[in-house]
């Protein structure tokens, strides 16, 4: 399976977060990709005060989301938006999945927020796993992907061959420039995000902006661990790789006893 992962400028309207996409989602049927993968709360931005973003509503997200669907059908390419999504609880942060057909096939909620988000979002309550051409899926949301593994583990444990990590780290205004995917100099996150692949025995790829101070750089994780692509910190794009669903064993997973744990 060929997977694409976006990283894109933090968007400073949904228009122009639909634009972008749209160049993105491109590239990436163009080689031959046949899911991709944004970061958390695309549409309309993450909101936090330094970003600025446009405020969503119910009518503009719905719209939003029908625009990625014609994207998706027309690129023949399943896409993983995450977005707000308005429901009678509130708010919730969510990746939907789209079919290459443009069918929305559901999304998986962020369970576990942030402390500082329990006012922007409210939590969601289950897990689901995805299939795309024959090969399941997981999701995970940023701070649940770091912070929580059961997250990655019940997935992996359900027979995801991958799990996506739609996440949002770093800044535009304030940080360090790194250098070197992974380094011990580095935040912690891309030591988590390669933990949750090799403690799985699973692919995990992850998707985070194109800041000018990243905290992390999108990428793609082999089930021993090894990163097989990164991109460049700062630099708007796609990465694009092939993944084998045979090497996605779950053997790790799969052992866990969680009798042990109650």
């Amino acid at each position: 399976m060929k997977i694409a992962i976006a990283s894109p400028p933090m968007p400073a309207s949904i228009k122009e977060g639909l634009q972008q996409a749209e160049f993105l989602i491109q590239e990436a049927a163009n080689q031959q990709a046949e899911i991709i993968c944004f970061p958390e709360s695309y549409l309309p931005g993450y909101p936090a005060e330094e970003f600025g973003v446009e405020t969503s509503s119910p009518e503009k997200m719905r719209l939003a989301l029908e625009e990625v669907s014609a994207m998706a059908a027309k690129n023949s390419i399943a896409i993983i938006m995450p977005m707000d999504w308005y429901t009678i609880g509130g708010v919730l942060n969510v990746a939907h999945v789209i079919s290459k057909t443009g069918e929305i096939l559901g999304y998986q909620t962020k369970n576990q927020l942030d402390p500082s988000e329990d006012n922007i979002w409210i939590p969601g309550t289950e897990r689901h796993i995805f299939d795309v051409n024959g090969v399941k899926f997981g999701i995970t949301i940023c701070h649940e992907g770091f912070r929580y593994p059961e997250s990655v583990r019940w997935a992996a444990r359900n027979d995801a061959k991958i799990v996506f990590h739609p996440h949002c780290t770093g800044s535009n205004v304030q940080g360090v420039e790194l250098t070197e995917w992974g380094s011990k100099d580095n935040p912690y996150y891309e030591k988590a995000i390669m933990l949750r692949a090799m403690e799985n025995t699973i692919y995990f790829a992850s998707s985070n902006y194109a800041f000018k101070y990243p905290d992390s750089a999108s990428c793609i994780i082999a089930p021993d661990g090894t990163c097989i692509a990164h991109e460049t910190y700062g630099k708007i794009g796609v990465i694009i790789t092939d993944i084998d669903p045979g090497l996605a064993t779950g053997l790790l997973a799969r052992r866990f006893k969680p009798q042990l744990y109650v």
